[in-house]
């Protein structure tokens, strides 16, 4: 389970608690469908992060893979392999937002 949730995103869950529900367990039912791997699905996530350019998915997804043991360099090389996909904008972005929180967790 997740140990930090955004302001805004507790918020949310206290204005809207059931649509909040609802919504982690599509999110669960979707995480757990399928053939892949826990290391697997959270490194697909959090590249898909990165092609949004969304800062606060990155960050979110890059705690969680930290807390699920994934090496800050495996969480790095998904990053980069966005170079050639989502842009240099975006990844360069991401790498930004990684380190930072790569830094934190090893406080």
């Amino acid at each position: 389970m997740m140990t930090y949730l955004p302001e805004v995103y507790r918020g949310f869950m206290q204005q809207f608690p059931e649509v909040a529900e609802s919504y982690e367990d599509l999110a669960d039912n979707c995480h757990n469908w399928g053939p892949l791997d826990e290391k697997t699905r959270r490194l697909v996530k959090l590249g898909i992060a990165v092609g949004l350019s969304s800062e606060g998915a990155v960050r979110s997804h890059t705690r969680r893979a930290l807390e699920e043991e994934i090496s800050p360099i495996e969480i790095r090389h998904a990053v980069l392999m966005a170079l050639t996909t989502a842009g240099f904008p975006a990844m360069i972005a991401a790498i930004k937002w990684i380190e930072e929180v790569i830094g934190k967790h090893q406080q």
